[in-house]
């Protein structure tokens, strides 16, 4: 069994249980994906299974990538990743993974890139309160304050909190339950947000610690 998929954030909505409660789920566009490789630890140093997802004309993909497709069963996918598996050698290039691999109840993690926030000030980045309202400082509501020590060390420190790009890094939500499959559609509801905006790329792994 491959421990994980690719698909794609359609949105959120309300999905009510069979007791009446209403809990919020991200609705994920999930597969399906193609085994476009195996690694092995003779050839690679290590086991996983290679997934393409998403078909997409020739053209839009460069020589090595097209010959390394073509090789795996002639289909052109947009994106490429490896996952895990009890057994690769047990999967073939070209065999056809769904969303029928998770079922409901089941834990997973997913991973995407975060909404780009852009350039962001210490307030919106990292929660700091700002400076006072009164006492003449009509220019400090919103500043950083004092990012030094003096004298000693002479200099700021690594890792200090100060404005700068915030959002669009790689970002992985842990345990999220998995409320419904509809292998119909390909559709995959999960409990709760996942990170990224809609139509944003997701990887859906089996829990690590569930």
């Amino acid at each position: 069994m491959i421990h994980g998929l690719l698909g794609r954030k359609v949105g959120m909505m309300q999905y009510f249980t069979e007791k009446g409660m209403a809990i919020p789920v991200t609705v994920i566009s999930a597969g399906p994906c193609i085994v476009t490789q195996i690694r092995t630890p003779e050839r690679d140093g290590y086991s996983a299974v290679q997934l393409g997802y998403e078909e997409v004309e020739p053209r839009k993909l460069t020589k090595p990538q097209q010959g390394h497709l073509k090789a795996a069963g002639g289909a052109m996918l947009r994106y490429l990743r490896e996952f895990s598996a009890d057994d690769p050698l047990a999967h073939k290039p070209g065999e056809v993974v769904t969303v029928e691999l998770f079922k409901p109840g089941q834990k997973v993690d997913i991973a995407g890139n975060s909404k780009g926030r852009g350039f962001a000030g210490v307030v919106k980045r990292h929660g700091f309160r700002g400076g006072p309202k009164t006492h003449g400082q009509s220019d400090r509501h919103r500043a950083p304050g004092s990012i030094g020590a003096g004298t000693t060390p002479g200099r700021v420190w690594k890792g200090q909190r100060m404005a700068g790009r915030m959002g669009g890094k790689r970002v992985t939500i842990q345990n999220l339950e998995v409320v419904e499959v509809l292998p119909e559609q390909n559709l995959l509801l999960v409990k709760g947000s996942v990170p990224g905006a809609r139509n944003g790329l997701l990887q859906i792994r089996k829990a690590v610690k569930g």
